[in-house]
């Protein structure tokens, strides 16, 4: 049993970390974009920390071909180009705190997608917190106000299916033999790039100005959320079920909350706040029934 829970600890830990790192990136990245233009932006941090993950597995002496290269190519297309890059283009509007949340009903889409995809199935008490989760989100986005910021809100939640479609073809891939989550987390990276550098270039931006800010935004982003946490991320999915890793991510918006409350000076209205409020106990609720599931597991 001890070996059991040391076992179980270790992605336990990683979720922990994890949850540091890309929590409050999210007023590194709303911060950041006052020097670089949004789009310049994401295609240096994920280019950059697809090289260092690649500079990492030539240091160890790990082979640098890629493998399922079909499936990590979809994997870099869904997560690094199409739920990065929506994340990126949300917050030239959007408040970083508010899109956290939004981003973060990613593990519902992964609860949804896990049940038909990948056969995991959802119990009758699962169904309640995702009824609140989907009345929060309602209350967020207002759609009946038309307001400024709901497209940067609807982009958002756009980046949050798709990260969760990405975690599921992470499951898919653990399947084969073959699997390495280092290369997989390169790859994915270098692959999902390659439309960011081509919008990069395509979109206009103004000049970039290069402050110390930026440089250690870019440098945090790079080694830190991309390299580090992706691969932790990836680590994640491949030591828990995938319900259980979207589940554990809910530390991560409350920390990008908080931070974008005390650092930035973000406020949001009542129903704002209402929304906020139903997504977070739903996650909280999903969070309990997977850990008592998970313990239960432990014990057997």
């Amino acid at each position: 049993m001890i070996n059991r829970l040391s076992t179980n600890g270790r992605p336990v830990a990683a979720l922990a970390l994890l949850a540091l790192i890309w929590g409050y990136n999210w007023v590194v990245m709303k911060k950041s974009l006052q020097f670089m233009g949004p789009f310049d932006f994401n295609a240096t941090r994920m280019l950059l920390g697809g090289l260092i993950l690649l500079a990492l597995m030539a240091g160890r002496g790990m082979s640098l071909r890629p493998k399922q290269v079909p499936l990590t190519i979809l994997l870099g297309l869904l997560q690094t180009a199409a739920g990065t890059g929506l994340i990126i283009w949300a917050l030239i509007s959007g408040g970083a705190g508010k899109t956290s949340v939004l981003v973060y009903t990613m593990p519902f889409w992964i609860l949804l997608f896990a049940r038909p995809i990948l056969g995991e199935t959802i119990r009758g008490t699962d169904w309640l917190p995702v009824m609140l989760a989907f009345t929060g989100l309602v209350l967020l986005l207002e759609p009946w106000s038309l307001k400024a910021t709901l497209m940067s809100e609807i982009l958002a939640v756009l980046a949050g299916v798709f990260w969760a479609l990405s975690a599921i073809v992470i499951k898919w891939m653990q399947r084969k033999p073959d699997f390495d989550l280092v290369s997989a987390t390169a790859w994915q990276f270098i692959y999902g790039s390659v439309p960011l550098v081509i919008a990069a270039a395509l979109v206009p931006s103004p000049p970039v100005q290069w402050t110390p800010y930026l440089v250690t935004a870019i440098a945090y982003n790079a080694i830190l959320v991309c390299a580090l946490a992706f691969l932790l991320w990836t680590y994640i999915m491949n030591k828990l079920p995938a319900g259980v890793a979207g589940m554990g991510t809910m530390a991560v918006p409350v920390i990008g909350m908080t931070a974008s409350i005390l650092e930035l000076g973000e406020r949001m209205d009542v129903s704002e706040t209402a929304g906020i409020f139903l997504i977070l106990t739903a996650l909280s609720i999903l969070t309990w029934l997977k850990g008592r599931d998970g313990l239960a597991v432990i014990r057997e």
